[in-house]
């Protein structure tokens, strides 16, 4: 529970996830488009969380690397992220309630992503 509310970004378990379990915290904080945890994910040991990451974001090379990896759980994982059927059913299947509860929350994360990006009041200006 306390991963989907870094995910959320509440503060509270941001800062207890950053003392305990800094690479979920960072982990959290790359899959809503932080850079910078991205690339401390990298730079400290986890490059399977920054790979994870970048494949929830459909990005190929990612999941190319998870599965090359045999990171095939968190492969699977991301898939459901974007909305692959096969992949949610797989964790509806066995009902694992907690990953359906994460799998949710970055779903609706990428929904607001893909809004604020298409609007043209957030976007940043260079």
């Amino acid at each position: 529970m306390g991963f989907n509310m870094c995910l959320q970004k509440k503060k509270n378990f941001m800062e207890l996830y950053l003392q305990a379990y800094p690479e979920l915290a960072a982990l959290a904080a790359s899959v809503n488009s932080d850079t910078e945890a991205f690339d401390w994910l990298l730079k400290n040991g986890y490059p399977e969380f920054a790979a994870l990451s970048d494949s929830i974001d459909d990005e190929d090379e990612a999941t190319e690397w998870l599965e090359r990896f045999h990171y095939d759980f968190l492969s699977l994982f991301a898939a459901a992220c974007r909305q692959d059927t096969s992949a949610m059913q797989w964790f509806r299947d066995r009902d694992l309630k907690m990953f359906l509860l994460l799998i949710d929350t970055i779903q609706r994360i990428l929904l607001q992503q893909s809004l604020d990006a298409s609007n043209v009041h957030k976007l940043r200006r260079t």
